[in-house]
């Protein structure tokens, strides 16, 4: 990992088409702005794990209502 300081303003460079800019810097929190092509996505990890995590609990909860149509019916129903 690559660790760098850098003030409000200033840019780090990715490549040859990813521009990631410092904003704003207060406190503990900074905000930046991220410049990169259409095709590349850029997703908050706090989201993609909460997402994740989402479809996890959705897949186990269907596994257990088709467990629980199978004890009642003897089969799974549509």
């Amino acid at each position: 990992m690559l660790v760098l300081t850098r003030k409000s303003g200033e840019k780090i460079l990715i490549g040859d088409d990813i521009v990631i800019t410092v904003l704003d810097a207060r406190g503990d929190s900074i905000r930046i702005g991220i410049d990169a092509p259409r095709g590349v996505k850029i997703q908050r990890d706090e989201v993609v794990r909460a997402v994740t995590e989402a479809n996890l609990a959705a897949s186990h909860a269907d596994a257990q209502a088709e467990e629980r149509l199978k004890a009642v019916f003897g089969t799974s129903q549509p």
